[in-house]
């Protein structure tokens, strides 16, 4: 509009020519005329209609229909831009994502989900704070649906995602998840932003005070890490976490995951958690999250030695040697029976400690109700119960070595053959199982599977071995063979009663 008026100012007002002007300024003398015929600026008029869309009627069908398919579900289930955008090229869309993404937005704006809403910005020095938060998604593992919970990390400077999945948020996974997130990042930031959950925080008073849990504080001295929970209902105080769990949910669990076992699904989800990490940063957009967190590792606090992240309780052993723990129950050796051991439960594993001394191990299940045999626990049992070998749970399914099998099958079909079986296991917890499969493999191989035959082959293998003297030909030779003189020995019994 200025150069409008300068123009015709200079022509109208002070009698200049529209040649003089269009030489000056170097704008066209036809844009000039069109100054002088029209006081206001002159704008693009389109000579030709505008090309349409590829995002023609059919496609805005569909994604009308797949978005209010998407209503019905819960808004965790529910499909992003992206993710349809997708959906339409499998289906034969060509177009762009563009037309797709202002679609959908005008989708949410008539049907009242956009959910927009004003915050303040908040800004965080490099190393200065990691948010955390927990998810629960909907995957396949081995066939079968399970809910998981999905631990997410952030680091607030850098944006640096950290997710891993557990079958629940007991405490054991929370100091689980912090050990291997802090791992993952190879440093320790200042402060950590959590929500209040019972597992970290015990007490919330009205002033807003907190009480830690003391197993989550032992976490936290161990690290040095300051614990800062946010104020109740107030996510965005933690909003790069939140909406990390949002993008993250649409980016990599719609559709739904299927994997083998809940290891496999971790680790995708690590080499995902890299390859995120490739995107723009969302503040310097010219560098990737990954260049922005080089620059933030610097300013991390070295990680020094892992914590060991354990929940502890103090059990009471059955009589038929278990321990019961999250609705399942384990084994541990048949002499603690009726004694109190202490259970140290982890994130993948339950260890039993008696005395200072580990006495049993178990892989965690998530399974309820169910009891979980180590076989050798019972066999000190068997001496004096050989007859359970047949029927015992504990034995049921127990897999040995094939030659112990063999012998086992050889026993059994004799009348008392399961004592003589049971002998064979005791010498097996006495000498190592790896020695008496030796033993068995031989005497199955040498045909004398009689338990005799077998004590003998394992005490052979006991025996230490004398090595054959090297060079014997160095040594020194005798010139005198020595003779039998009895007169000798009673000269030097004579002498013993002199030296008494």
């Amino acid at each position: 509009m200025e150069t409008s008026m300068k123009i015709r100012g200079w022509i109208l007002g002070d009698g200049r020519s529209i040649h003089s002007v269009a030489r000056e300024t170097g704008i066209s003398r036809t844009t000039i005329k069109k100054y002088l015929r029209d006081p206001e600026q002159p704008r693009y008029r389109r000579r030709q209609p505008r090309v349409g869309s590829k995002l023609n009627a059919q496609f805005e069908a569909r994604l009308r229909e797949l978005f209010e398919h998407d209503l019905s579900l819960r808004r965790r289930d529910r499909r992003t831009a992206k993710k349809l955008y997708e959906e339409l090229v499998a289906q034969g869309y060509t177009g762009s994502y563009s037309p797709v993404q202002r679609f959908v937005s005008e989708l949410k704006k008539s049907s009242g989900t956009d959910g927009t809403d004003a915050f303040i910005p908040l800004y965080f020095a490099p190393g200065d704070a990691l948010q955390f938060d927990w998810s629960e998604e909907y995957v396949l593992l081995g066939g079968v649906q399970h809910k998981v919970h999905v631990a997410h990390f952030r680091l607030c400077h850098s944006r640096k995602p950290f997710v891993v999945a557990y079958m629940n948020e007991k405490q054991e996974m929370v100091l689980d998840a912090f050990v291997r997130a802090l791992t993952f990042f190879g440093g320790v930031p200042r402060r950590v932003i959590i929500d209040n959950p019972k597992t970290m925080v015990t007490y919330v008073s009205r002033s807003k005070d907190r009480i830690f849990h003391p197993r989550f504080l032992a976490l936290m001295n161990h690290y040095v890490i300051e614990p800062v929970a946010c104020t109740p209902a107030s996510g965005w105080e933690k909003g790069q976490v939140e909406n990390q769990v949002q993008f993250l949910r649409g980016e990599l669990f719609t559709p739904r995951l299927a994997f083998n076992d809940l290891a496999a699904l971790n680790a995708w989800l690590l080499l995902r958690c890299e390859e995120l990490a490739e995107r723009r940063h969302t503040d310097q957009q010219h560098r990737t999250i990954a260049e922005v967190f080089e620059d933030e590792k610097i300013e991390l606090r070295p990680l020094g030695r892992p914590f060991d992240g354990y929940v502890e309780k103090t059990l009471r052993v059955r009589s038929t040697c278990l321990v019961q723990y999250d609705s399942n129950r384990y084994s541990v050796p048949c002499e603690h029976a009726g004694h109190h051991v202490s259970l140290r439960a982890y994130a993948d594993r339950l260890v039993m400690i008696a005395n200072d001394e580990i006495i049993a191990e178990h892989k965690r299940r998530f399974t309820r109700n169910i009891s979980y045999f180590e076989p050798w626990h019972y066999v000190p049992l068997l001496d004096r119960k050989p007859g359970a070998l047949r029927d015992g749970a504990p034995f049921v399914g127990w897999e040995l070595p094939k030659s112990m099998e063999q012998i086992k099958d050889h026993y059994m079909r004799e009348k008392g053959g399961d004592r003589e079986f049971v002998d064979l296991l005791l010498l097996a917890l006495e000498h190592g199982i790896d020695v008496v499969e030796m033993a068995c493999d031989l005497a199955v191989e040498q045909r004398t599977l009689r338990l005799p035959a077998i004590i003998n082959l394992v005490n052979q293998l006991l025996e230490p071995t004398i090595a054959p003297l090297a060079e014997t030909h160095a040594y020194p030779q005798l010139t005198l063979r020595p003779e039998a003189d009895c007169k000798r020995y009673e000269t030097l019994c004579a002498a013993g009663r002199v030296a008494a």
